[in-house]
Parts: structure tokens; C-alpha cells; sequence
């Protein structure tokens, strides 16, 4: 299991769109990814499990993969969301 925290940077959080897109991400790789906020833990391949985390602009997550492409997952989902998710 591997985790580190990332802070959200789009201007809208994790809207339809850039959720859509976070979870197509998070869909090709084998690995379990979710996140957690505050005391809520979510599934990074659920569109639905990420918007009802209602994360916004400037909310620190921590993504959390664990299985066979942890590593190449994590690194992956980070620099999605440090690339601001396509907006």
C-alpha cells in the first residue's frame, strides 16, 4: 500500500467533469485507489463515490492505492491532480 496527500487546484474541485476524468484514470489500473477527506474514504473509480466526497478547490486528499500497480497508480493520480484534472 502506498499513499500520499494531494491538494486539489481546479478552480471548480471535483465537479462532473474533472471527476469523470480522475476516475477514468483511476479505472485503468488494477490496484484498489481511493482517497480519503476528513473522515470520509471514497472509491477513486466511482464517479458518484467522488462527488459525494464534495471536494472542492483547495481540499487536501490523500490517495491511497494498494495492489500490483500501486507505485505507477499513485503517481499517475498525483500528477493528474496537480495538472489541475484538465481544466
Amino acid at each position: 500500500m502506498v499513499a500520499q496527500k494531494v491538494t486539489i487546484i481546479n478552480p471548480t474541485g471535483l465537479h462532473l467533469r474533472p471527476a469523470g476524468v480522475f476516475c477514468n484514470a483511476a479505472s485503468s489500473f488494477r490496484c484498489k485507489v481511493e482517497f480519503r477527506y476528513k473522515e470520509t474514504t471514497a472509491n477513486a473509480k466511482s464517479v458518484l463515490s467522488v462527488l459525494g466526497a464534495c471536494i472542492k478547490k483547495g481540499d487536501t486528499i490523500e490517495l491511497v492505492c494498494d495492489g500490483e500497480d500501486e507505485t505507477e497508480a499513485l503517481h499517475t493520480m498525483v500528477s493528474l491532480i496537480e495538472e489541475g484534472l484538465g481544466e
